[in-house]
């Protein structure tokens, strides 16, 4: 029987003993045993016991030396503490069985045996005993290490069972798949098609959950070509979906969206780990359905589709139930304005339009070059390398501007309410209309955002409107 070598940490002899005067057997099982073969960090122990987890759990936390305080969860039948950097969760061994309508399992005591068959995937069917007569031998009925090995995804049980018991263990062989680099196991991959429209009783939380997971793999765009292939995108995400295909009139053809965003979300995954970044690169063209057209003259079009895109996303983020947060402001901030350095580089880069791009992306410049940058996936490398280096030309312009003018976030320092107090308004349409003028005239360079200037401007364009000048105001 092959042995496995433990961590060097208490826990696991400390666990050993508890067990052995509990009079019970103990296995870490699952997740981590799959991440210790595969030489993986994890932080996560679950201890399955057969008998009581939670009696396991109070007597572990007795002898660590630390004492921590043990989290029990009397509904599930678990309990969890914190052993220094680790996270133990210890359960005792069940048995499930599934109605057709939900993916809660009524639960039973149950055997080792029992609670290995009800795990999703061989390469988590995996345990290590803590028992003395075999400690750190490996248990791995259904070849776990041998799945490992040839990089496959596959049930321990007949798959069709397995995902119409618990349909989000569909989302979860895609997600490991994806993480790991693995292939989906043929059959696997047949009963995920077959028994994808149970996706539907599964909670949208969860979905997106596992969705946010392969899009934080390390090759993003894998786990969307197995979510597309196997239907279930269609049914989690419809509006992606859309963007699949290509039409051709007169012999003119524009490209593949879906395929184009899955290289943009690639590009972003090897510069940035940010989820939200990945996400600004799922939904940069969502709107491209929505606002395409063809004309004999110029071809495919998809004019205003960074507008209509912006405005979509709220409502995708609430259908995805997403955080409708500062978080989706960045996402709907960075869709907007997508096209706007690409437009710099096509152009003479002046000034004004550096300010503009500036003033509406503040902090979040760097994330929306690093999009745009991404967004340059021409088969034809030469155009490629010219783009990029029209980018490095814009960057260095960015930079040299924000120096000079300090236009990152900025705010005019005449205010609504210095306006208010000079021409003796209350708040209206007009205030925001001379504010809106200053701020125009600053970011075009006709006057800088000092307060004498920006004043004297003031007074000039509120002249012009039959303002007569009530209070005069200083930048005291």
């Amino acid at each position: 029987m092959d042995k496995v070598e433990l961590p060097q940490h208490p826990i696991f002899n400390v666990v050993a003993e508890a067990a052995a005067e509990l009079s019970t057997d103990a296995y870490v099982i699952g997740g981590f045993v799959r991440d210790l073969v595969l030489k993986r960090p994890s932080k996560d122990i679950d201890i399955v016991c057969v008998g009581d987890g939670i009696a396991l759990a109070a007597m572990v936390a007795q002898k660590l030396r630390h004492k921590p305080k043990v989290s029990i969860f009397k509904n599930f039948g678990t309990a969890m503490l914190r052993a220094d950097e680790w996270e133990v969760e210890f359960v005792g061994a069940r048995k499930e069985s599934y109605r057709e309508h939900s993916r809660k399992p009524e639960v039973e005591q149950g055997t080792l045996d029992d609670d290995l068959k009800r795990r999703d995937f061989t390469i988590n069917a995996l345990g290590i005993s803590l028992n003395k007569e075999n400690y750190g031998v490996l248990i791995d009925e259904f070849e776990g290490v041998k799945d490992m090995k040839r990089k496959v995804i596959r049930t321990p049980l007949e798959p069709g069972i397995t995902f119409s018991d618990d349909p989000l263990r569909m989302m979860r062989a895609i997600r490991f798949a994806s993480q790991l680099g693995f292939d989906v196991d043929p059959d696997t991959f047949d009963a995920i098609t077959e028994n994808k429209e149970r996706i539907r009783i599964v909670s949208q939380e969860r979905i997106t959950d596992e969705l946010n997971k392969i899009i934080l793999s390390p090759t993003p765009s894998y786990g969307f070509k197995l979510l597309f292939v196997s239907g279930l995108l269609e049914l989690i995400f419809p509006k992606m979906t859309e963007l699949h295909g290509v039409e051709t009139i007169n012999g003119n053809s524009h490209k593949d969206n879906f395929y184009h965003t899955l290289q943009v979300l690639d590009n972003v995954a090897e510069v940035s780990d940010d989820l939200w970044l990945r996400w600004a690169a799922i939904m940069h063209d969502i709107a491209k359905p929505d606002t395409k057209r063809y004309s004999p003259k110029v071809g495919w079009t998809f004019h205003g589709h960074e507008d209509r895109g912006a405005r979509m996303v709220p409502k995708l983020f609430k259908d995805l139930k997403l955080p409708l947060n500062e978080h989706m402001k960045f996402v709907q901030k960075l869709v907007k304005l997508h096209l706007r350095p690409i437009a710099l580089v096509k152009e003479t880069v002046t000034d004004s339009a550096i300010r503009r791009l500036l003033f509406e992306a503040g902090d979040d410049i760097e994330a929306l070059m690093a999009l745009c940058r991404a967004d340059i996936t021409s088969k034809n490398d030469n155009k490629v390398k010219r783009y990029l280096q029209n980018f490095d030309k814009v960057e260095k312009r960015l930079v040299e501007v924000e120096e000079s003018d300090k236009l990152r976030n900025f705010q005019p320092v005449i205010t609504g309410e210095v306006i208010m107090e000079t021409f003796g308004l209350k708040p209206s349409k007009a205030v925001g209309e001379l504010k809106e003028v200053l701020t125009e005239a600053i970011l075009e360079g006709k006057v800088r955002n000092e307060f004498d200037e920006a004043f004297a401007f003031l007074l000039e364009k509120g002249k012009e409107r039959g303002l007569r000048q009530v209070h005069s105001s200083n930048n005291n």
